[in-house]
């Protein structure tokens, strides 16, 4: 059996084949460390710890690496609201992330590179942007010229003339910030330093990154130029996405990743989850509760990765009934099997090997056809 994976990039299942034999370089966008995570976090790195482990069960030696953004005007506006540091709030939600994944039983990273401690990583790649005529400076800012790169859209399938310069919302100053632009639809590289933020020296000026050059830069120097597998939510596609896309090839002529990955969104009783709207809900509230974690993750797995799912008190308690009646067979079969007179479970399956076969390659085949996580029926 073939695993096939749908390809953001081609719009197609394409069946999975590692650019190195028996080996999986994969990297997950992090989350912004400025607030506990909510149950959009839990449903994508459940998804991606659920598509680790199955590369690694079907025998690759994955490498696995996921960032963390640790300088971003939400983290800077939150440590003014709280009167700290940006390091302290960074730090502070780190620190509640990993509290967080180990109670949903997340696999740990094997590297979780920052922003901040990459900061020669991105100026080097904006200095080969700069070099190769794909990126400006301009007042203390660098941008990248979009029209220079004659791919970009090829991502998110987006033509210039149907998208919305500073769509990612994390631009702040966007008027003082477009008189500096040669066009509308580039974005910012580098940001000149601005009274009482952090501000690292640089070719251009005392300054600090700009969001998406971040990513590029962690992938080049934990991965390399060119990696298996790109997953992130469906809202990073664009511009997240499409900019690494820009970024990175424009300097290395070579394929970023050669499949790019999408987990599908979260709503609250069919309604985006929105603090504005009340429906905000935080995996630690949630598992606060108490809803058993496991739980958590078996909602999660009744939605295939891609598709939307709807969170509602229904569907977390069908997940609950659904985990603890597992959970109560397994444990009366190991606490009172012996007494009953009842083989080990270990003795069963080994002496029923066609039985396990059976299971086993149907829990293959669904997983093969796109991580289709709701058609395994064991």
């Amino acid at each position: 059996m073939t695993l096939k994976l749908y390809n953001t990039l081609t719009r197609r299942q394409e069946n999975f084949e590692s650019l190195e034999p028996g080996k999986v370089k994969m990297y997950c966008c992090g989350v912004t460390v400025y607030d506990y995570c909510h149950l959009g976090h839990a449903r994508s790195y459940i998804a991606w710890d659920t598509i680790r482990r199955y590369l690694m069960w079907r025998g690759y030696q994955v490498r696995y690496v996921q960032n963390f953004t640790d300088i971003d005007d939400k983290i800077l506006n939150r440590a003014r609201e709280t009167g700290t540091s940006m390091e302290s709030v960074a730090e502070r939600f780190t620190e509640t992330y990993f509290e967080d994944m180990k109670r949903l039983n997340v696999l740990e990273a094997d590297e979780y590179p920052r922003a901040t401690q990459t900061i020669d990583g991105i100026q080097q790649l904006i200095n080969d942007l700069e070099k190769k005529g794909f990126a400006y400076s301009a007042g203390g800012d660098v941008y990248y010229q979009v029209r220079e790169f004659a791919e970009y859209g090829k991502l998110s399938g987006r033509r210039l003339e149907e998208m919305q310069a500073g769509a990612s919302g994390r631009v702040e100053g966007e008027n003082l910030e477009t008189s500096k632009k040669k066009d509308p639809f580039d974005f910012a590289l580098w940001k000149a330093a601005k009274p009482g933020e952090p501000a690292w020296n640089s070719p251009w000026g005392k300054g600090r990154p700009g969001w998406h050059i971040e990513c590029s830069a962690m992938v080049r120097e934990c991965l390399g130029e060119t990696i298996d597998i790109h997953g992130g939510g469906a809202d990073l596609i664009f511009p997240h996405h499409e900019n690494e896309v820009a970024q990175s090839e424009a300097v290395t002529g070579k394929s970023l990743a050669k499949y790019w990955l999408h987990n599908g969104f979260v709503t609250i009783n069919g309604e985006k989850m929105s603090k504005s709207l009340g429906n905000f809900t935080t995996i630690r509230d949630l598992l606060d509760k108490p809803v058993d974690p496991m739980a958590v993750r078996m909602f999660v797995l009744t939605a295939q990765y891609r598709k939307p799912i709807d969170f509602t008190s229904e569907a977390i308690a069908s997940a609950e009934n659904g985990w603890n009646t597992i959970k109560e067979g397994i444990l009366f079969a190991y606490q009172y099997g012996s007494q009953l007179g009842w083989e080990t479970p270990e003795k069963v399956l080994s002496e029923k090997t066609n039985l396990l076969i059976s299971q086993v390659e149907q829990f293959q085949k669904a997983m093969d056809d796109d991580i289709n996580t709701p058609g395994v029926n064991l």
